[in-house]
């Protein structure tokens, strides 16, 4: 069965990478660890944890999406909510709260889930974010529930995978036809092109 570790990556689009860099490495922290492109497109990746991102394509025409408070109701095309990000503590979420808002940006006060603190904002480009603080103790996945009140079908059958509820793989692709195509990104360890921070001293992980 496939299984999902995690998310390596986010990626969402801005038409103001320096900006974006001010908010996502300057004011959050997040390294900025790779960045690759050209004149009219670029795209760029900022270290949450490793081999987990966040990431932002820059294209001149984007423009900020209106901002849309989170967990609302909404009618007309919508590709995700909001995005939230895990920090260690209730003490994280105050300083992240006091930060955004020294900065001018609007924030939450911290909102109790009940397994989760969150604190909401939105990033320069209106990207609904949330940083978010686990009840100690609390452990979703070890103790699943349905409190919902009109559960779909699905839903009712449990938390665990049922692979039979799709075909199954009857001719798997031969290991002679699996091919690996290169793509974007390639360039950042083909030494290909100029990279303009040789010199820096290496960064380290907090």
């Amino acid at each position: 069965m496939v299984r999902i570790k995690g998310v390596h990556h986010l990626a969402m689009a801005t038409r103001d990478m320096n900006g974006t860099i001010r908010f996502w490495r300057d004011l959050l922290g997040l390294r900025l660890v790779a960045g690759l492109g050209k004149k009219g497109y670029k795209f760029y990746f900022f270290e949450m944890s490793p081999d987990n991102y966040v990431v932002f394509f820059e294209w001149p025409g984007v423009e900020p999406v209106p901002e849309k408070d989170h967990g609302y109701p909404f009618s007309g095309p919508l590709v995700f909510d909001h995005v939230s990000f895990r920090v260690e503590n209730d003490e994280m979420l105050w300083e992240v709260k006091d930060k955004l808002e020294a900065a001018g940006f609007w924030a939450s006060d911290p909102i109790d889930h009940g397994i989760i603190h969150s604190v909401y904002a939105f990033d320069p480009n209106g990207i609904p974010i949330e940083f978010t603080a686990v009840v100690e103790g609390i452990d979703i996945g070890l103790d699943p529930k349905l409190v919902d009140s009109s559960p779909v079908p699905a839903a009712l059958e449990g938390p665990e995978p049922d692979p039979a509820k799709w075909p199954a793989v009857l001719r798997p692709t031969p290991p002679e036809d699996r091919a690996v195509f290169p793509g974007e990104g390639t360039e950042l360890v083909s030494g290909e092109k100029k990279n303009r921070w040789e010199g820096l001293p290496k960064l380290k992980r907090a």
